[in-house]
């Protein structure tokens, strides 16, 4: 492979930074995998490379010689004849081969590996700023605002002067940051509850809004450091727990009060993360700032603010919930549909867990209706597996206890196909198999996959219900065309056969039979195990 066409340079460049998205430097196991690609290409092992379409061929001679294809639009799909799932060490050494053509594979890897050097010395960089505040500023005693201006300050100083400011930068500069904020901490042990509440609250805010400032994308958030706001949202929890046990001293009311004003900067804006400063206010708003005059103070000032950011109307219905001023919180939810879902979620334990039961009715129903507008909002896989089972766990408790089963029903359909293991178990005991048998054939299971228990259940009490299952599971198998799941199908076959005759229907298995051997009748294959599987004879 001598030149590059044009066309080809601009899909390895694209490849190249879609690579540096796939592949952590942080990581071990990726950091190895790189390595070992390019002693592999630096060895000269890769050879017969090609350019077809928007493809790159190989072979790359390791212990035994490999093929590889790597895909220059969509680089997770390239593939590599070897044992290795995901990207291996011969679709890296391939790429260093054809990227080396245009550009330096030496420099890629460099700046790939950038993230690691930059870190160090970020963090290098935290520590003498935090040991010069420490210096200047030592304990901190009880006083809001000297505390607040001193979180700020270490913030910026340690965090938001750092030139080049990059996302892979704030977990471990936070980290360095935290550390300073312990260490300034009150002696007095009733104050440091207080302080280190407040200071996770305050550095909450500031890193939400540097990262708004930033320009920071929430793909590169989520990569880098999201778990830092949930970090402080559980420590949050956990405070405000501990500050709970006992009444608090009539010294901390100032604070508590300062600290309600100030935790409406959490929705007064939008910034690049919306639930996680909504939930932490929500959080703040019902476990800590609970007298009625409060939620009245903050619902009158929410709504009389000239901007409504949808942190702020989802705060106007948590004060409306708080207030029980229910018929006024569920208008304001049907307005706002799948937006307000995951927000549900936390109003609806909040009620169960005082089984309110009554007032929770309406939630659950409008609830239920939202959810399956919400999980397609969720492009995660494994996103739409976890809300569903929590959505199904939360209403379950209401459904239950108030012999409402129809409503757990509806959020066991509202979340298909992410509840089915849930609905099908439901359905079946129950005893609603005619449901039963429509939820298999909606989500396409072999017959085969279903558990023998249950086969023999249906065998027993129903088996015209497991009729349309095999018929279905057969023309899956033919489908296939290939002799395993011929087999596989004369062998489900041989059980329709049997429940055809035991509902004394055979005549119809014959007329059935005889159909689908004429509609298949160019499946030789096929027609050779029905006669091995004496359905047929020669």
């Amino acid at each position: 492979m001598s030149s590059i066409p044009d066309k080809y340079r601009e899909l390895l460049q694209g490849a190249a930074e879609e690579l540096r998205t796939l592949l952590w430097s942080e990581q071990e196991e990726d950091a190895k995998l790189v390595q070992k690609g390019l002693m592999l290409y630096r060895q000269g092992l890769v050879t017969k490379v090609r350019l077809e379409e928007d493809n790159v061929t190989a072979t790359v001679q390791d212990v035994t010689p490999v093929q590889v294809e790597l895909n220059l639009n969509f680089f997770q799909t390239s593939t590599c004849t070897c044992p290795a799932e995901g990207i291996c060490r011969h679709q890296l050494a391939a790429f260093f081969y054809a990227y080396g053509k245009i550009a330096s594979v030496m420099e890629w890897v460099e700046n790939w590996r950038q993230p690691i050097h930059d870190r160090k010395n970020a963090k290098d960089f935290g520590l003498q700023r935090a040991k010069d505040l420490l210096k200047a500023s030592g304990v901190m005693k009880p006083d809001y605002d000297a505390w607040v201006e001193s979180f700020q300050v270490s913030f910026d100083s340690m965090i938001r002067s750092h030139k080049n400011l990059k996302p892979y930068l704030l977990s471990e500069l936070f980290q360095v940051y935290s550390r300073k904020i312990k260490a300034s901490a009150p002696v007095e042990q009733e104050w440091r509850q207080l302080y280190f509440l407040i200071a996770t609250v305050h550095s909450f805010h500031n890193l939400l809004k540097l990262s708004t400032d930033q320009g920071f994308r929430e793909e590169e958030i989520s990569r880098y450091y999201r778990e830092l706001f949930y970090d402080a949202t559980d420590d949050v929890e956990n405070l405000v727990e501990k500050l709970n046990v006992h009444a608090l001293p009539f010294a901390f009311d100032e604070f508590i009060k300062k600290l309600k004003d100030d935790s409406t900067r959490l929705i007064s804006q939008e910034y690049v993360l919306n639930f996680e400063p909504t939930y932490l206010y929500i959080i703040l708003w019902t476990k800590l700032f609970k007298k009625r005059v409060w939620h009245e103070e903050e619902l009158t000032r929410i709504l009389q603010a000239e901007q409504q950011t949808l942190p702020m109307i989802i705060a106007t219905i948590h004060q409306h919930v708080m207030l029980k001023e229910d018929e006024k919180a569920l208008r304001i939810l049907h307005i706002l549909d799948e937006h307000a879902t995951p927000f549900m979620l936390f109003w609806l334990e909040k009620m169960t867990a005082g089984k309110e039961w009554r007032r929770m009715g309406p939630y659950v129903d409008t609830f239920s209706s939202m959810a399956k507008k919400y999980i397609r909002t969720l492009s995660d896989h494994y996103a739409k597996i976890d809300f569903a089972r929590t959505a199904i766990r939360t209403v379950s408790k209401y459904a239950f206890e108030n012999k409402k089963l129809e409503l757990y029903e509806k959020i066991l359909i509202q979340t298909l196909p992410y509840s089915y293991r849930s609905y099908d178990e439901f359905l079946f005991d129950q005893g609603w198999y005619e449901k039963w048998s429509d939820l298999q054939a909606y989500i396409g299971y072999d017959i085969s996959y279903i558990p023998k228990d249950k086969l023999q259940i249906l065998q027993k009490e129903r088996p015209d219900i497991l009729l349309p299952l095999y018929h279905q599971s057969i023309q899956q198998h033919i489908e296939m065309k290939n002799r395993g799941n011929y087999r596989e199908a004369v062998k489900q076959l041989k059980k329709l056969r049997t429940l055809y005759k035991k509902l004394k229907r055979s005549d119809d298995f014959q007329q059935f039979l005889d159909i689908l051997l004429d509609r298949t009748k160019r499946l030789r294959a096929f027609h050779q195990e029905c006669e091995r599987g004496k359905l047929t004879h020669a």
